[in-house]
């Protein structure tokens, strides 16, 4: 199963063609009855009423008197000044100062309420103090190290970095094998679970109850029933309206430990943006997947979405794993107080593969100051010597982002970045387009997965470097979510992980011109010009 090369072309069209032929059905009155009084609309409406009572309540101070309305006005310059000097990017502080500015007593007030949190930080001490004492278990090979200076000084410099501030070493003694679909990543899943003897560790950001993830859950009861630990961690948010009510009871009841991530609460609270987007799947310790893929239909292209949903992963075997066990652990024991002997799940030296090349495993916390899923990408951006080829399905760079892709490509190196033709957010969409001519001005060349979504987060460069795994390039995945990803030097993989890239450019890509950007509709550009200031917060 792994490496197989699937041939989706046909199956697109088959898709597409079905769409075409099956008649819609009609709406019924019990469908929307359903949707109205449904747990999605009631959050909606629970937060459109807190919103709208702060409205209404600072609407009404509107008639203050012109000593009250100094007092506001002194408290907004005073919040622009604390939020000019915070350690933000410098985009999220316009997002904030934009409306201070032009509703000051609204924003003031939402700002302190968002910023003065316990629950915010008790989730940060409590995060920190578990990395720190989860530190004596993720220590560098020095010999491995010693090795890396030797070889490639600019390298040495980013396993340094990944290891001092991001808290996971790089590792020998491992492989690793690209996966190029989701179809492929599933297959390959149920493989190597219906291998373990031991325990199972998964982490995903969204669980949806459908054909895959009940393929998935038989597998799972059959481990529990032979004595395997089978743990599971599901964010809150991503899984809000995919999975039944009470489900981590239920799964508890039937073998399954099961924790969810900052469950949801329809309450304003800047808590609520720190979401567990991390895609993380552990067998025995001998085994770590990662990468885009979330366990829902729609990313094996059980269910269609947005026309062809194209999503890769990576699995890693030998040593390596061992950071993606640890990175679970510590989230398990953030979430439940619980102290997890990690000693207890260390694999077997024995079944260690030869090495091929250094792979990283690695996470990114918004919960520190190290935006360490971003200075990956800009390491990898600014060492590029002849290539760069990027996927995401949000492209939302910041200024620095932006600086780092331009002087690449002016310097002679071939960027070339993918995005989805057809996106599962319009407005996110709008955004992204509008950073097109700006990247191309500077020599950055764009194209769109025309077949439907590309999901995928990926970087190859050179012929030596990959990063697979699940951080976009969006402000959200870059300082505000937990994030986890797959750095390969010079392993094998990378040549696949190449040689799909350029597969898509021949076939499955259209690169944008000059005559598509000017094309946009007027809704379009209008749409980008109010949403970008704000892009940060979305």
């Amino acid at each position: 199963m792994v490496g197989e090369k699937i041939e989706w072309g046909e199956k697109v069209k088959t898709i597409h063609n079905a769409d075409k032929t099956q008649p819609r059905p009609k709406k019924k009155p019990k469908k929307l009855i359903r949707i109205a009084f449904s747990k999605k609309t009631t959050i909606i409406m629970l937060l459109l009423v807190q919103f709208s009572l702060i409205l209404l309540t600072f609407t009404t101070l509107s008639w203050m008197s012109t000593y009250e309305r100094i007092v506001f006005s002194w408290l907004a310059i005073f919040l622009g000044f604390v939020i000019i000097n915070t350690n933000e990017n410098p985009a999220y502080k316009l997002a904030w100062i934009v409306p201070l500015i032009a509703v000051p007593v609204f924003t003031s007030v939402l700002y302190l309420i968002l910023n003065n949190q316990y629950s915010s930080r008790r989730l940060k001490m409590n995060y920190s103090k578990k990395c720190e004492e989860t530190k004596k278990y993720l220590k560098t090979d020095r010999s491995l190290l010693q090795q890396i200076a030797a070889e490639n000084r600019d390298f040495e410099k980013m396993v340094k970095y990944i290891d001092h501030f991001g808290g996971y070493p790089a590792y020998r003694n491992s492989s690793a094998v690209y996966l190029p679909f989701g179809e492929t990543k599933f297959a390959v899943m149920l493989e190597e679970l219906r291998k373990a003897k031991k325990f199972i560790f998964m982490e995903y950001f969204i669980i949806d109850d459908g054909k895959m993830w009940q393929e998935v859950v038989e597998v799972l009861l059959e481990k529990v029933s032979q004595g395997v630990e089978v743990r599971l961690i599901y964010d809150g948010m991503g899984s809000q309206f995919t999975l039944p009510f009470r489900y981590k009871q239920k799964m508890a009841e039937k073998g399954i430990k099961t924790l969810v991530f900052n469950p949801f609460r329809p309450m304003i609270s800047s808590v609520q943006n720190n979401r567990d987007h991390r895609k993380i799947l552990v067998v025995d310790g001998n085994v770590g997947i990662t990468g885009g893929v979330n366990i829902a239909d729609e990313y094996i292209n059980q269910k269609t979405r947005f026309g062809h949903w194209k999503d890769n992963a990576i699995l890693v075997r030998g040593e390596a794993v061992w950071n993606f066990t640890m990175m679970f652990i510590q989230m398990w024991d953030v979430i439940s107080g619980e102290r997890t002997r990690c000693e207890l799940y260390r694999p077997d030296e024995a079944q260690y593969p030869l090495t091929d090349g250094i792979i990283i495993p690695y996470g990114d916390s918004p919960l520190d100051d190290e935006n360490v899923g971003e200075l990956v990408y800009m390491d990898i951006i600014n060492n590029a010597n002849d290539y760069i080829y990027i996927t995401t399905p949000y492209l939302i760079p910041d200024n620095e982002m932006i600086t780092a892709l331009g002087y690449a490509a002016k310097s002679g190196v071939d960027v070339r970045i993918i995005t989805p033709r057809i996106p599962d957010k319009w407005y996110v969409h709008c955004i992204t387009k509008s950073f097109y001519k700006d990247l191309m001005d500077l020599g950055v060349r764009i194209y769109e997965y025309q077949p439907g979504f590309i999901h995928a987060k990926t970087f190859v460069s050179d012929d030596d470097t990959a990063v697979v795994g699940t951080i976009n390039l969006d402000f959200r995945s870059l300082y505000l979510h937990f994030e986890c990803a797959t750095y390969v030097r010079n392993a094998s993989c990378i040549a696949d992980i190449k040689a799909d890239m350029l597969d898509m450019f021949e076939n499955s890509c259209d690169e944008i011109t000059y005559d598509d950007i000017e094309s946009r509709s007027l809704f379009s550009k209008l749409t980008s010009a109010v949403l970008k200031p704000f892009a940060p917060l979305l």
